[in-house]
């Protein structure tokens, strides 16, 4: 794997780094007991980007509760 970018970089006073010419807008972070930090790039997904498949899946199960044809209720007091 060819090295794109090299340089030092040094935490601020508040334990932060700047990642200069990032590609990315977010990464994930992985931080190991060895003080080893993987960066990896991630893309968010766009909440209007819901398919119409779950779209009709959600008007429908509005669609029942308003018919009250609904499940009986969860009991959570084990919890």
């Amino acid at each position: 794997m060819e090295i794109v970018n090299d340089y030092i970089a040094h935490t601020d006073s508040k334990k932060r780094i700047t990642l200069r010419k990032s590609k990315f807008e977010y990464y994930k972070v992985q931080e190991f007991e060895n003080g080893y930090i993987v960066l990896a790039p991630k893309e968010l997904k766009d909440p209007a980007g819901i398919s119409d498949k779950t779209l009709a899946v959600i008007d429908e199960s509005i669609a029942n509760l308003k018919k009250e044809k609904v499940s009986a209720p969860v009991d959570l007091s084990d919890f």
